[in-house]
Order: structure tokens, then sequence, then C-alpha cells
């Protein structure tokens, strides 16, 4: 048996029958894959219909843990998990749907979030490959700078527990609510709904919101280098801006990280679903989201010390905008009362 049974939709988010009866599968799993594998290659496929697919997505979360540690210790690179980053979740997500039709499920809304979380994924990783995270030795600049403090040893648990380990589990972890998205498609007449549809819009809503923020850092942090190449200002900027080193305009000027605020809302939406499908007000797989959050706040934080260093104005930028969601009652923190007036602008004075 590989799913439980399940007879109202809130026994999908029942931990005591959805996951608990399952947890002896993970222990003997790798015994198994092994023994298919070199007797009987052609069986994976029943194993892996099998073999629930919570448990299973857990193990090849795990499965990759020593991948990453040791790639980024032979390679003293420590980006190994960035790569993937935007990929996992949607693999994860992939797995559960075609573990659903796979034993025959209806899959309308599975398929429908499988849609998104592909876009999801093409966006995300089409900017890290272009901002050169894909480059043979491109590094995230945190590591570098955590390194200073955290160092020997360490450094060699930091990335044992958290790098390596933590985060690959984390990319497992917000796709858990895909888990009771195809629990509930045992029930009859549990098809694609309206609100399903909803959703969906909301997700894609937030991907095109994280879209234009990182185009919009992408366009100034051009802009910026050509001005420090040539010395002249492109259109559509200000000098003020560049000289400052660091976006505050467009979304920037309502939130110091819009694209952040986008990512996070992604996986709570998702998790959010999950609530709406299960008819409850919040279930177990909430803690991938929970997670997800902590992690944000953290790197967020420790970027900005990064920032507020190499930045003199990034102090007043914080005081003018909120990190995340803007700060209502206050008007964009652009900074346009510092920037000179234009010709134009002159004119009219």
């Amino acid at each position: 048996m590989s799913l439980p049974t399940i007879k109202t939709v809130v026994d999908c988010t029942d931990f005591s029958k959805t996951v608990s009866p399952f947890i002896p599968q993970l222990y003997d799993l790798p015994q198994r894959v092994y023994e298919t594998v070199t007797t009987n290659p052609q069986g994976l496929r029943e194993l892996y219909l099998s073999t629930n697919p919570l448990i299973s997505g857990f193990a090849f979360s795990l499965f990759l843990f020593p991948i990453f540690l040791v790639a980024s210790e032979i390679n003293k690179n420590y980006s190994q998990v960035d790569r993937f980053w935007s990929i996992l979740p949607t693999l994860f997500n992939a797995h559960f749907v075609i573990y659903a039709h796979g034993i025959g499920l209806p899959t309308q809304r599975l398929d429908t979030l499988l849609a998104f979380s592909t876009v999801w994924s093409v966006r995300l990783t089409y900017n890290y490959w272009r901002k050169g995270g894909y480059t043979v030795g491109s590094e995230d600049y945190r590591w570098e700078v955590l390194r200073k403090y955290i160092r020997g040893p360490l450094w060699f648990l930091f990335n044992l527990l958290f790098i390596s380990l933590a985060q690959s589990v984390l990319l497992f972890s917000v796709s858990m609510p895909t888990y009771v998205l195809l629990l509930a498609a045992k029930l009859p007449g549990k098809g694609l709904l309206t609100e399903d549809i909803v959703f969906s819009r909301v997700l894609v809503g937030l991907v095109i919101l994280a879209y234009l923020g990182d185009q919009q850092q992408w366009n100034f942090q051009n802009a910026k280098k050509e001005y420090q190449k040539t010395g002249k200002v492109p259109a559509n900027f200000h000098q003020e801006d560049l000289d400052r080193g660091f976006n505050v305009t467009g979304l920037w000027a309502w939130s110091r990280h819009p694209n952040f605020a986008a990512e996070q809302s992604v996986w709570v939406v998702l998790y959010l679903w999950s609530c709406f499908v299960s008819n409850t007000y919040y279930n177990w797989t909430g803690i991938g989201a929970i997670l997800y959050l902590i992690l944000f706040q953290a790197s967020t934080w420790f970027t900005e010390i990064i920032s507020a260093k190499k930045y003199p104005e990034y102090a007043e930028y914080q005081r003018r905008v909120g990190k995340f969601l803007p700060k209502f009652g206050s008007g964009p923190g652009d900074f346009s009362d510092k920037r000179a007036p234009s010709l134009d602008e002159a004119k009219t004075k």
C-alpha cells in the first residue's frame, strides 16, 4: 500500500494517517532500490508506484545531500545547492504529478499546479543564468563573506548540516502541499474548481511580480556598469541613483526586496491552496513554507548587513522603505527629494 485510505478531505492532512504509517518505507527503500536495479531493472516502475510518494520524494532529497556535500568540498565552491534552487521544487512537484498519473488518479488540478511550477522554474533559472550563476567557479558572494566568520571544522559542519542537507530537504518541504492535493484527488468530485483557477492565477501573478523586480534590478545594475565605464548617464536613469549604487526606483521604491517578497509568497500561497482543498485552516505541510520564510529572513538580514557596509545611504533606504512589504502611510522611498531637478522641471519652477 503506497497511499492512505482517504474518506474525507480533512483526512488528507491527518499526519497520523497520511505520513506516519509510511515512515518505515524510508528505512528499507535504499536496499529495495539496490536490489531492484541489480536484479530486476524492469521492476523500478512497480517499486516507484508501491512507495508512498512523500517518502520517495523525501528520500531523494536525502540522496542529493552527499552529492552536494562532496561537490562543494572538492571544488571549494558552496553554491552547489544554489544551482538547483530553481529546479528542485518543480522536480518534486512533477514527482507527485507523475505518481498520480501512474496510479490513474484525476490530475487536472495537479497538472495546473505543475504548469505553474514549470513557469516559476523557467523564470528563476533564467534569471540565475543571466547573472552568471552557472558559470564555472561562480559562487554566491555571501558564502565568501560568511567564511570569514565561520572557519575550519565549523565551516565544514555548517556545510554538512545546513548548506548541503537542510537546504536540500527544504526544497523538498516546500512541495509537500502538493501531496495534499494528490490525496484529495482520490475523493470523488474533487476536480478542478474555480477556486483552483484563482489560486493558480495568483501564483502566476507572483511570478510576474518577481520577474518585474528582477528585471528592474537587472536594468539598474547594467546602467550602473555603463555609467561607471563611460561616465555617461544612460537614458531613463538619474545620476544620483547611479552614484548611490543601489536601486531605489520602480518596485524597489516600495520594497527593499520585491523579488524576495514574491518568491516567499509563492510557497505560502501553495500551502494555502492545500488548506483550501483539505478544508482546513492549517495543516502540517505548512512547515515547508515556514522554514522558507525563516531562511529568507536570515539571508536577507545578512545581505543587508553587507549592503549597509558597502553603501553609505543604505541605512536611510532601510528607514524609508519596508524590507518586504511597503510601509503604509508613506510614499515611495525613491529618494526623489534628493535629486537635482531636470531642465524641464527647473523651467516650470
